[in-house]
């Protein structure tokens, strides 16, 4: 039981850091707008994928997660 609970508090730690960078996002002028991101605008419809934005994203949080886990 003790397990769980480290694990809960992992994934509630995980989900304030997400909503709070979901939330400062929008202040943030470069992120979705990124040279590589793509963004189809039709009548009805638009897509967005934001490929260089989830690039960079990823190479942070691999690089916090590494330094976390050096020993």
């Amino acid at each position: 039981m003790e397990q769980f609970g480290k694990i809960l508090i992992i994934m509630g730690a995980i989900t304030m850091v997400l909503g709070a960078f979901l939330h400062i996002s929008g202040k943030i002028p470069w992120i979705g707008r990124l040279p590589g991101d793509i963004i189809v605008h039709k009548k009805n419809f638009t897509f967005y994928f934001p490929i260089a934005t989830s690039f960079i994203v990823s190479f942070l949080i691999t690089l916090i997660l590494w330094f976390i886990g050096r020993k």
